[in-house]
């Protein structure tokens, strides 16, 4: 309170508004028709993948999308499309039409499931996807759709974006992931936001979450206790873009290097 006061006294009041609206949460769209969205993502990110094409050319389901999303979803989930059966959970269905563009990417053979806490989202069952209603952070929900699934290659993780849910839904997902597969969370810009449980220097922002995994991935070079072992001991890599975390999991090995002469 002190800081805010001290802040109206001396700031001119348009600079007032500029830090009043970095706190505050993106509400605006920047682009409003199909060809000014395509023009910015090809101009922008240099991509004109067919992920942009489901996305600009989509007519039915409602979608919304980050457009410096695109590419990346192409680069890390492009290498999934020629395996049969792909398995892929999406957290958070909203209005169907992200899952709507899933089919379209990973085909018909792809077992797509959404889930929500929205009862009104089971009206997209059997669309896209299979869509089913329960908690991203109740245990049991969770385990009864992957088990559905008959486990889990890639999860994207569009859910709450809430702190408290983004760390505990990856901490019960991780385990079930296949190995190769892929964790995906998108919109971790609330990482950031008091609103949504984070904040710049909160302990609850998840890329402080994300340090504790880290320090487990170089265990080998300070022997601290783990401190996310059921994440770490099965993390190959991590992945961090402008509000959107990819994390990799498969076997992982002791380093090891040679000097050949």
């Amino acid at each position: 309170m002190i800081i805010k006061n001290f802040l109206k006294n001396i700031l001119p009041e348009n600079l007032l508004m500029k830090y009043k609206n970095r706190k505050s949460p993106i509400a605006r769209f920047e682009y409003d028709n199909r060809d000014s969205v395509r023009e910015n993502i090809e101009n922008k990110y240099n991509y004109s993948g067919e992920l942009m094409d489901f996305f600009v050319e989509n007519k039915d389901s409602l979608v919304h999308k980050w457009h410096h999303y695109l590419p990346i979803y192409d680069e890390f989930f492009s290498k999934y499309k020629d395996i049969k059966n792909i398995k892929f959970l999406e957290i958070g269905v909203s209005e169907g039409g992200s899952l709507q563009m899933w089919r379209k990417f990973f085909g018909k053979d792809a077992i797509i499931y959404g889930i929500d806490i929205n009862p009104e989202c089971e009206k997209y069952d059997g669309q896209s996807a299979q869509v089913r209603i329960g908690s991203q952070v109740d245990k049991d929900f969770l385990e009864s759709v992957i088990s559905e699934m008959g486990g889990v290659d890639i999860v994207l993780d569009d859910g709450s974006h809430h702190m408290k849910h983004v760390s505990k839904t990856l901490r019960y997902l991780f385990p079930h992931l296949s190995f190769g597969g892929l964790y995906m969370i998108e919109d971790l810009h609330t990482s950031y936001w008091k609103s949504y449980g984070g904040g710049l220097y909160s302990r609850n922002n998840f890329f402080r979450y994300l340090n504790r995994i880290i320090d487990d991935m170089h265990n080998w070079y300070h022997h601290g206790k783990l401190k996310e072992p059921d994440i770490s001991n099965s993390t190959t890599s991590i992945h961090i873009y402008d509000s959107l975390v990819a994390i990799k999991k498969n076997k992982v090995f002791e380093p090891t290097h040679s000097r050949i002469v």
